[in-house]
């Protein structure tokens, strides 16, 4: 076993053992290095990225428009910088077949994560969806596995499932496709799209795995989430929304009244050079 491949191992088992019911991973998801040393200086236990954050960061829309090679090199930036684990938004896989996911998983991997989300979403504009067949799906998760054992390597796969993001399916559906990815092997199971306590608790009951949910505004708090038995809380794209929302705001206050007060508030101009300027 390479130098690489141990360090890789020993963060993958530290990040999975972070993935406790009651007592969930939060992840105030992280898009580039700046944003990633910021989530870590707060405490963070590991970080995680959004697709849709990276994207927007590379001039790119979300939804499998970004390229693998230009996505991965910002996960590999983000792992760089951070001490601790780091887990990758990789969409459905960024690529149309099981080879291809494996061939992601590989690159993820040589990039320093060791996590991924993959999603069952089909990707808009294909004609297809709004989910991938189930059966299809596990094939994509089973890549992912395979990939990730063959490199030695205890890669937390988070299977995410977006019948209630997308609107195509309920409870039932939701377990009986979380049932088909932990088979295939996923290790988490991530659901997007809801934060109905009864629907959370029925999910986290059904699951026979780690529950990720995705939070925001509107959402109970972390500590309700975690006592309905959630594992793992993270917020998507939400904070480089709100990063961006100050930029718009002050933009269009300077260009227009010629004012400063969407710039109030900031972090100090010290405090981000003496955190960029600090050795992962």
């Amino acid at each position: 076993m390479t130098n690489h491949t141990a360090g890789l191992r020993d963060r993958a088992l530290a990040f999975r053992s972070l993935h406790l019911p009651g007592r969930p991973l939060v992840l105030p998801n992280a898009w580039d290095v700046a944003s990633a040393r910021l989530v870590e200086d707060a405490g963070a236990g590991a970080v995680a990225t959004t697709s849709a954050g990276v994207a927007w960061a590379r001039g790119a829309a979300d939804g499998d428009r970004l390229d693998r090679e230009r996505a991965l090199r910002a996960v590999a930036e983000i792992v760089r910088a951070v001490r601790v684990p780091v887990t990758a938004d990789i969409e459905s896989g960024y690529a149309p077949d099981p080879e291809g996911v494996a061939g992601t998983v590989r690159a993820v991997l040589a990039a320093g994560a060791v996590g991924v989300n993959i999603e069952d979403a089909a990707p808009r504009g294909t004609g297809r969806g709004p989910l991938r067949p189930a059966g299809e799906q596990a094939e994509r998760i089973a890549a992912a596995r395979a990939a990730a054992d063959a490199a030695g390597v205890p890669l937390f796969v988070n299977a995410r499932v977006d019948t209630f993001l997308r609107g195509a399916g309920g409870v039932d559906d939701t377990l009986e496709r979380a049932a088909a990815y932990l088979a295939a092997g996923a290790d988490g199971i991530f659901v997007p799209g809801t934060v109905d306590p009864g629907t959370i608790e029925e999910l986290a009951g059904g699951i026979r795995a780690p529950l990720n949910v995705l939070a925001g505004p509107g959402a109970p708090p972390a500590g309700a989430l975690a006592a309905m038995g959630v594992a793992r809380v993270s917020v998507g794209s939400a904070v480089a929304e709100a990063a961006y929302a100050v930029v718009h705001r002050a933009a269009r206050e300077l260009l227009g009244a010629g004012t400063y007060d969407a710039q109030t508030g900031g972090l100090a101009y010290g405090t981000l050079n003496e955190l960029m300027g600090q050795d992962a």
